[in-house]
């Protein structure tokens, strides 16, 4: 089964974060959960599905950043026989979160607590390494948005894809790869989208926000946008002009209403941030590359 994603009304807008639903070869599965701000909004989701306490049995985890598994401990604390797989990389994060909540107050400083909430630790009996196969769903890793990022497609080709094809903020067409700091890989993201497209799938589920079914065409408007974007910051384009062309386009794709929308799940200036970011840390490989040819 692969639903419509549960909406989870972050801050009280609709279609920012969506969950969903998914069989698996041992019962019911969550792909994604959420920040912890929205635990409450997740339960209603799921009880709405008629998703009682015992029925929901595996957490299909992404990647650790807090708006896709910040929920992950609460939510196995209400629900103490959940099993959540993650990346290799991403496992003892959700164990202990004390790194990755340092990491994202960097980021959002004193807004991290009324956007996100701080994530509990989940306990390490319930924590799996997500391999090539989970719970028999497909797995791969999925690096670029994020190191410890993973996708997981079903039987019936539906790919869920977190971050990794980018945000688009459905029935919008337009697509934003949301690029945060600290560890945006952009050689990384490239082999993650020719992955994708190696795949096949029929249908990207993305949790900002909801189905895609026009695979290709969506794929090759985020790898197009993410050079653009790198090569634009690469020539030397400051962050406010950046900015400021990302928006424009953004809203002559959608409109104002629609742009607002999309930037809440992918605020430009985060991704101006993670790309400047690569690029300052590349470079000097890049030189010392070129100096040995």
């Amino acid at each position: 089964m692969t639903s419509e994603p549960i909406d989870l009304h972050h801050l009280g807008h609709e279609r920012v974060i969506g969950v969903y639903l998914v069989e698996t070869a041992d019962g019911l599965g969550l792909f994604d959960c959420g920040p912890r701000t929205c635990i409450d909004a997740l339960e209603a989701g799921l009880d709405a599905h008629g998703v009682g306490p015992g029925d929901l049995r595996h957490l299909l985890v992404s990647h650790i950043h807090l708006d896709h598994a910040g929920a992950a401990g609460t939510l196995v604390r209400r629900r103490p026989d959940l099993q959540v797989h993650v990346s290799e990389i991403g496992a003892a994060h959700v164990v202990d979160p004390a790194r990755l909540v340092s990491s994202a107050r960097r980021l959002y400083g004193d807004q991290l607590e009324s956007l996100w909430g701080v994530p509990e630790p989940v306990p390490a009996a319930n924590v799996h390494v997500a391999g090539s196969r989970v719970v028999g769903l497909d797995c791969f890793p999925s690096p670029g948005h994020a190191s410890h990022h993973v996708c997981y497609v079903t039987d019936d080709g539906t790919l869920f894809a977190g971050d990794a094809a980018g945000v688009r903020i459905t029935p919008a067409r337009h697509v934003l790869p949301q690029a945060p700091p600290p560890d945006i890989d952009l050689d990384g993201w490239e082999r993650t989208f020719a992955e994708i497209e190696r795949r096949a799938p029929r249908a990207l589920a993305l949790t900002h926000f909801g189905l895609v079914d026009a695979v290709d065409e969506h794929v090759d408007q985020a790898r197009i946008r993410l050079r653009l974007w790198a090569d634009r910051i690469g020539a030397g384009m400051g962050e406010e002009e950046w900015i400021a062309a990302a928006r424009a386009e953004l809203v002559t794709g959608e409109g104002p209403e629609w742009a607002e929308r999309t930037q809440r799940a992918a605020p430009l200036e985060q991704s101006y941030a993670g790309i400047s970011r690569y690029l300052a840390r590349s470079a000097p490989t890049a030189r010392r590359s070129t100096a040995a040819r």
